[in-house]
């Protein structure tokens, strides 16, 4: 007995030292990067829960798009004023995370445990990477076979509007004819990451009926207050959801996680994870 045990232990003892061996030595050498976002991309990339999510947003899209054409006082935005009732359908559309996905730029700062940069954004941006998310190509050609102008307000920087343009082309977005359909942050002088002023552009000429997003800031500009603020505008327009405002899921970054350290990215890394469990309510297990 003894014989026969010690030879198994002997067996695999050799087996996980020759997997060790081929595995090379750099993979017991190097530290698994420790990553907040890590699981959030993960799901991003890998899973068909968020592709399935995604073409359940624009499915509905379909949907409340025919509702919305044959209801001349319906209208998405706040901002809409005036007769407006008689003016061309358009829907808004945010870009990054909504139209387009952006998850390898963000699954290269979990492998690097790197941090977002403007100037590591702005290389992605203009390697014109980014795929498109499930079901917003299919969404906005339909929304433009059907005569509605498609719009994308976007906080990529006016100097990213070129590559964004052919980044969105590729991918088959339409690309407004002889509009202006891009509106980036800084284009003008009052647009700034709040996107009212530009909702209230559009609004002018277009009656729109359409919202989507991934961060309440691209329905509200009420998004970038506290915890308590944020859920009281929530509540004043949470009858938008699901009718003209759709939201699309994002667990990787947005609003949501700045908001409990106040939005203040001078913080360390730690300092802004501690707020981030503080706001935590949990259920604790009692001691056995």
């Amino acid at each position: 007995m003894r014989n026969s045990a010690c030879s198994g232990r002997w067996s695999l003892l050799s087996g996980a030292v020759a997997l060790s061996l081929l595995a090379g030595p750099a993979l017991a050498a190097d530290p698994v990067p420790q990553s907040d976002l890590l699981n959030a991309e993960l799901w991003m990339q890998r899973s068909v829960e968020y592709k399935a999510n995604s073409l359940a947003v624009y499915a509905l899209g379909r949907i409340q798009l025919d509702k919305a054409l044959a209801e001349k006082t319906w209208t998405a935005a706040t901002e809409q004023t005036g007769n407006y009732q008689d003016l061309p359908p358009a829907v808004v559309l945010d870009l990054d995370e909504t139209a387009m996905d952006n998850s390898a730029y963000q699954a290269g700062l979990v492998t690097t445990n790197g941090e977002f940069s403007p100037k590591t954004w702005d290389a992605w941006v203009k390697a014109e990477k980014a795929t498109a998310v499930p079901g917003a190509v299919e969404f906005t050609q339909y929304a433009e076979s059907k005569g509605v102008k498609v719009f994308y307000v976007t906080n990529r920087n006016a100097d990213q509007e070129e590559p964004t343009r052919r980044n969105a082309q590729a991918l088959g977005f339409p690309m407004g004819g002889n509009v202006d359909t891009f509106l980036m942050s800084k284009e003008k002088p009052d647009w700034g990451s709040a996107k009212g002023t530009r909702r209230a552009y559009i609004a002018k000429d277009y009656r729109i009926v359409l919202l989507f997003g991934d961060n309440f800031g691209d329905f509200s500009d009420a998004y970038n207050g506290s915890e308590a603020d944020r859920l009281k505008a929530f509540e004043a327009a949470k009858e938008h959801f699901g009718r003209d405002w759709l939201m699309l899921a994002n667990p990787g970054y947005g609003s949501f996680e700045s908001a409990p350290f106040g939005h203040n990215f001078k913080l360390s890394a730690d300092e802004k994870r501690a707020r981030k469990i503080g706001a935590l309510e949990p259920w604790v297990a009692p001691a056995q």
